[in-house]
């Protein structure tokens, strides 16, 4: 199997080479735009290294990786919208630069254009694609809509939450995975190895991320450092640190997630801090190894050969030291 960074540039060479300019300008343009923002490109790369680890090659792999990376780019942009962001990995969002009712058309073409890329595939292979999409593209909804609703609950738990960010980000890393076995081929027991490996991955991955967003480097993070802090979001942090506090720090930061200064820079530092006193910016640390660990857990017991497991452990250990 190849280097990560091969498969990136497999795919970021296939991805210039769908994007042709086309008419209306503004509705293509900004899927361009934000399609050209960079970023990981994760996804792709584990469709891509799946369908090879399963005895495929990657070429046959890459309408799927590219569905999924516009499906995940499309969530984006309409997240963005969601949440009032102004930036996306370092740029301006679509509807910022825009305005919002591009940002939803675009953002609806770039689903369509998503369910358009199966069409490469024929037979028993593009239903199981379509299928295991669709089921996919509805629990990315479900776990959007349970971040909003968690906005304004005062009774969310740490359960909850874990399960909310399994069907907001984690679900699509287990399917890109379990794509490129389908495009391999591979037995029903292999695909379901690695989704779930995908779906602990992808929890780690996210508790990275909630890490980040308090704690990141600001020039490589991408995003608002404090974003989540801003929009009062109830991550593992959040959840951890009213556990693990005392009764009085408790009630300081149920109070100052009810508030949204003018000027929130005081309120994110004084959050910050109490992640660090209560113990909970270790604990998140802590979790995040946890997940990776069980993933590859489920690597191990894999019916494939070690050789090709080395990419998936790389990848795993690549995410739990991440800084953007």
């Amino acid at each position: 199997m190849k280097d990560i960074n091969v498969y990136r540039k497999e795919f970021l060479t296939y991805l210039e080479s769908k994007l042709t300019h086309k008419e209306p300008e503004n509705l293509y343009e900004p899927m361009h735009y934000i399609l050209h923002l960079g970023g990981k490109r994760l996804r792709p790369i584990l469709v891509l290294m799946s369908a090879e680890a399963f005895g495929s090659t990657s070429q046959k792999a890459l309408d799927a990786a590219l569905a999924v990376e516009i499906f995940h780019n499309f969530s984006l942009v309409h997240d963005d919208i969601m949440d009032d962001a102004p930036l996306r990995r370092g740029k301006k969002t679509v509807h910022e630069k825009w305005d919002i009712n591009t940002g939803i058309l675009s953002g609806d073409a770039m689903l369509i254009n998503a369910y358009q890329l199966f069409e490469n595939y024929e037979g028993e292979q593009f239903r199981k694609l379509a299928k295991l999409f669709s089921k996919t593209a509805m629990e990315v909804c479900e776990g959007q809509q349970y971040d909003i609703d968690f906005e304004t609950r005062d009774d969310v738990n740490l359960k909850e939450y874990l399960h909310m960010i399994k069907y907001k980000t984690a679900v699509l890393v287990g399917a890109a995975l379990e794509m490129g076995a389908i495009v391999a081929h591979a037995k029903d027991a292999c695909r379901q190895q690695i989704n779930e490996y995908g779906c602990l991955l992808g929890i780690a991955f996210q508790l990275q991320d909630d890490y980040l967003d308090a704690f990141g480097d600001p020039e490589t993070f991408g995003k608002q450092i404090g974003g989540d802090i801003i929009e009062n979001k109830k991550t593992f942090l959040y959840l951890k640190t009213l556990e693990e506090s005392s009764t009085a720090e408790a009630k300081q930061l149920e109070h100052l997630y009810t508030i949204s200064p003018q000027n929130p820079q005081e309120k994110i530092e004084t959050v910050k801090q109490l992640f660090v006193d209560s113990g909970a910016a270790n604990l998140a640390k802590a979790e995040i190894e946890k997940y990776t660990r069980k993933a590859f857990k489920v690597l191990e017991e894999m019916n494939i050969s070690e050789t090709k497991k080395k990419p998936f452990k790389e990848f795993g250990e690549l995410l739990m030291t991440r800084s953007v």
